[in-house]
């Protein structure tokens, strides 16, 4: 198995590519952020421009298809009889790849799939100056099958497949490729005519006789976090899935790092042999310093593709199109710059599905967007572990989007560990139109931990409204062994209207040496609204949540760095609403200086500084 030259090269080559960008710089000091945000939009919203050459796939033998019924899964919990390609359907995937490849050998263009219902049992690659585009009607079906996504890519693993450069969950692997996948282009685009323009990963549709589909791969029984997102589509204990010990993974890291010393090794493994699941082993991998070409998963393992995930890519479009019931995250850029996603709607309710996942972007807009999502609406990222060489994600603008389901409207983290800056989200609308059944967790979320770390700083909210209240129940993590927070009593998983947990679900990671830093946030005409449900009228369960680094979660070599606390938050003009814990409307641990002014909860109006 080898990585060609070119990809290896761009490995290393990526981190400072940076440097060659002429972008507008942008001052964390400046006295009015607002402008920094606008400087921001006013960068990345020049139009991207293309030859004017259609390349329609059906020119290079594409075929539509025609659909069958089947039950499938169309969220944690549910099922519906939906429209899946017959079998027997003809796979696009070498017609839709030779029209790409045409398009980019003349200069670009757009390659057009027309209206109607297209079976792709592969990866579309997006190469430079192409623009793939999607007619008013048109309907992508992505295989279900995952064995499809592991026979076209560029690195031979031999038994494990075919695979592609790829980031799971922050760490870098080799593995399935993503539906929709770009490595190193520039002036790309995907775009859709409107939201009956879809993309559909079908996450949920089965692929053995089992009923298996890629959401069992996610394997937990149950979750704390969510109502209507409590169980795994068709797991049962026993079955094989990312949580689950994979026999093809090293029984000892000494075998995979020999340069380890027993002390890390233990450290990193941990108690028992839980880390040899797919989910945990990655990360071991990481943070044993193993090389991306000894990171193979694919075939035998059980790490769920993204959708759309594009890698160290300039000036990128994703415009107009919908995607629904994808495998894991819907769209993560990693180490892009110049992106705009403008006027795409998200629905997907399986396990991971957030909607728009930016990792260590730089100068990102995300605009007119909507989400409805089984996991975060937006998750910004910054790797983990070891894998922080493409730096932080920075000067991203959020703004004019709704937000239904999911677990954070606007999230920062988990995985942080590059750090993150410079992010500016206004005009929101925390519709959460699912309330009574699957409501929104929280609105506004930061969350990472000892082991995440990385550092948040620059972060302005205003003018979002949220008329339909987060989750009014509390969710919890689990706190560590002697940790002066009790374990499940503080809702930083659930019920809050802002939420930053330095704390979260710490139990997850062996490692926890990284310590994370929050300083400058500012959060500034927030109007939240009750609804009444379960003889509650309320809007959440606590206003605020603020759970600061916890000092005693620290387990690596001595002496312990600085552990600092949430400083510099500012709240203002914000009307949260009720709280069902109306007695206590917000939980501080570690936070120093948070600043309440013209702030309503419930009915008495809060003009104070906090510390704790």
């Amino acid at each position: 198995m080898t990585i060609n030259n070119q990809r290896r090269n761009l490995m290393k080559a990526l981190p400072a590519a940076g440097l060659s960008f002429s972008l507008p710089a942008v001052a964390a000091t400046a006295p009015d952020p607002w402008l920094q945000a606008q400087a921001i939009v006013d960068h990345v919203s020049k139009p991207r421009k293309f030859r004017k050459q259609d390349f329609n796939i059906t020119a290079y033998g594409a075929k539509s298809c025609k659909l069958t019924k089947v039950k499938a899964w169309v969220s944690h919990e549910d099922q519906e009889d939906i429209g899946t390609p017959a079998a027997g359907s003809f796979d696009c995937y070498a017609a839709i790849k030779a029209a790409i490849k045409a398009c980019h050998e003349a200069g670009g263009g757009r390659v057009l799939i027309p209206a109607g219902d297209w079976f792709v049992a592969g990866p579309i690659v997006l190469l430079s100056n192409v623009n793939v585009h999607l007619s008013k009607g048109a309907h992508v079906y992505f295989s279900h099958n995952p064995a499809d996504f592991a026979k076209y890519g560029d690195i031979d693993c031999g038994k494990h497949g075919k695979l592609t450069i790829s980031r799971w969950q922050s760490n870098d692997c080799l593995n399935y490729s993503p539906m929709v996948y770009a490595y190193g282009q520039d002036n790309i685009a995907l775009t859709g005519d409107d939201w009956t323009a879809i993309l559909d990963g079908q996450g949920g549709v089965p692929f053995n006789d089992a009923g298996d589909c890629w959401w069992t791969w996610k394997g937990k029984q149950k979750t704390i976090n969510s109502i209507g997102q409590g169980t795994t589509p068709n797991f049962k204990s026993g079955k094989m899935s990312e949580n689950t010990v994979n026999p093809l993974n090293a029984e000892s890291l000494a075998t995979v790092a020999p340069a380890l010393t027993e002390a890390e090794r233990v450290l990193i493994q941990g108690e028992g042999d839980k880390w040899r699941a797919d989910a945990s082993y990655l990360p071991a991998l990481s943070e044993a310093g193993v090389p991306l070409s000894k990171r193979i998963f694919g075939v035998g393992h059980y790490l769920r593709a993204p959708m759309i995930q594009l890698i160290g890519c300039t000036n990128v479009l994703l415009q107009g199109y919908r995607v629904q019931n994808t495998p894991f995250w819907q769209h993560h850029p990693v180490h892009c710059r110049n992106l705009v996603i403008r006027n795409v709607e998200m629905h997907s309710h399986g396990p991971n599905s957030d909607g728009f996942d930016p990792e260590a972007c730089d100068h990102v807009l995300v605009e007119g967007c909507t989400f409805d999502t089984g996991d975060d609406c937006i998750a910004i990222k910054a790797g983990k572990d070891l894998d922080t060489q493409y730096g932080p994600s920075q000067n991203i603008v959020i703004q004019n989007c709704i937000m239904h389901s999911g677990h954070g409207g606007v999230t920062l983290g988990s995985e942080m560990a590059g750090g993150i800056q410079n992010v500016f989200a206004q005009k929101l609308v925390f519709e959460n139109a699912n309330w009574k059944t699957n409501p929104l967790n929280t609105a506004i979320r930061m969350k990472t931990n000892m082991n995440r770390g990385g550092y948040l700083r620059n972060f302005y909210v205003r003018d979002c409204t949220v008329p339909n209240g987060v989750q009014i129940s509390p969710s919890f993590y689990a706190s560590l062994p002697g940790s002066p927070i009790q374990s499940k009593t503080v809702a930083t998983a659930a019920g809050a209207i802002v939420t930053f947990d330095c704390d979260y679900t710490p139990i997850s990671d062996n490692v926890r040496i990284r310590p994370p830093v929050v300083d400058n946030i500012q959060i500034s005409n927030i109007k939240a609204s009750n609804v009444s449900k379960d003889g509650k009228t309320a809007s959440c369960f606590q206003a605020i949540v603020i759970l600061g680094p916890v000092a005693s979660d620290y387990n690596g070599p001595l002496p312990v760095p600085p552990v600092f606390p949430v400083t510099n938050v500012s709240i203002s003009d914000c009307d949260f609403g009720t709280p069902v814990n109306i007695a206590a409307p917000w939980y501080l641990y570690n936070v120093r200086n948070l600043t309440l002014k013209n702030v309503t909860i419930g009915d008495k109006v809060h003009n104070t500084v906090l510390s704790a």
